[in-house]
């Protein structure tokens, strides 16, 4: 497991800090002692960076990535060390609608973190926060690995595949003199708690459970590599710590759950009511309302073999874990319990459970 430690007093910059990743990763990084700057949108109500009142501890610029005039005077300003690039725009189905706000985001945003990297002298880490949807999707049942081809079918997932080409680019022509390490993290499907997004399973399930209303499974038979929130963040910890003393070990990383936690929707909801029985003492349920809508992947698995070897790593939570995890969170949520002892609980055993 990752030492913190060598994050106390380290300039880090978060793009996409008020979301739901980006807010776990702030919070870790703020009780690990780090100088904690953040760039991103205004956060969604509720949301979790308000929940943890994350502004007051941390420094938090409001603003657009693609607005790289503003960005760079945040660059200027705070000379970060470490940046970890998380700002997106990361529905799917939000990409059919606005599919060019999705490639200004995704791949404009992308190029002009570079840039400011480019023309900074401070930055010696950077991790480019991807996703599983970059690889040309063959619906096969073994998992994509590092290699194989990039070509995203929908906006999102092929926006996501031009920002990795954008970043092996700029490795390639501006940043080949190894000051500065660089690194794609390629993570599988995220849940846990603090996601409050529209259009995405788990939030959906919460919203509906607490209504006491049916949970609206659009494609129940669609495989994900499905984790907690925990095991992607403290991955691109690993790599932008490892890669600034060991140039050699930035690359490009998948980061997910071993083959048998991929599971199906149906089976991950299925988990989730399960979960809140057990925390709310009340019966959730799902209904399978399959649509004819935009394109989506029905099977999509990732290889993270080379991820485990370079660095030693293996999945902490099994997906039967990860999702009764997410359920307290979200349970202790709706009933006003102090969600920072929640999450605090919840990482100090992630940590404990790592050591096994």
């Amino acid at each position: 497991m990752l030492d913190l430690s060598f994050y106390k007093g380290k300039k880090v910059l978060v793009t996409g800090h008020t979301g739901f990743k980006g807010s776990w990763l702030s919070y870790i990084l703020l009780n690990a002692g780090a100088d904690v700057t953040g760039f991103s949108l205004c956060p969604l109500n509720p949301s979790l960076f308000e929940i943890l009142a994350l502004k007051k501890d941390m420094q938090s610029y409001i603003g657009d990535i693609s607005d790289r005039v503003l960005l760079t005077k945040v660059f200027e300003k705070t000379k970060p060390e470490i940046v970890l690039h998380l700002a997106a725009q990361p529905i799917v189905r939000e990409s059919y609608q606005n599919p060019v706000w999705t490639y200004q985001t995704n791949v404009m945003g992308t190029v002009n973190v570079l840039e400011c990297i480019r023309n900074s002298s401070s930055v010696y880490s950077f991790v480019n926060v991807t996703t599983d949807k970059v690889y040309k999707n063959k619906e096969w049942e073994w998992g994509y690995r590092e290699n194989e081809e990039l070509c995203g079918f929908d906006p999102y997932s092929n926006s996501k595949s031009c920002s990795e080409l954008v970043t092996y680019s700029y490795r390639n022509s501006f940043l080949k003199d190894g000051n500065t390490s660089i690194s794609t993290a390629r993570a599988g499907n995220v849940i846990g708690g603090g996601d409050f997004a529209v259009d995405r399973i788990i939030p959906d399930c919460f919203r509906a459970a607490a209504k006491r209303e049916p949970v609206i499974v659009r494609n129940p038979d669609s495989i994900r590599p499905y984790q907690h929130v925990l095991e992607p963040v403290m991955a691109y910890l690993k790599i932008a710590k490892e890669q600034s003393s060991k140039g050699e070990t930035a690359g490009s990383y998948n980061i997910g759950p071993d083959e048998s936690d991929c599971i199906s929707t149906g089976e991950l909801v299925n988990l989730f009511c399960q979960s809140w029985q057990k925390y709310n003492k009340e019966k959730a349920v799902w209904e399978n309302h399959s649509v004819q809508g935009p394109h989506e992947a029905n099977y999509l698995k990732l290889d993270c073999s080379k991820f485990k070897k370079v660095f030693s790593w293996k999945p902490v939570w099994h997906i039967d874990k990860a999702v009764d995890k997410t359920v307290e969170w979200y349970s202790s949520y709706q009933r006003g319990i102090d969600i920072k002892s929640v999450m605090e609980s919840q990482f100090n055993e992630f940590v404990e459970d790592s050591r096994k």
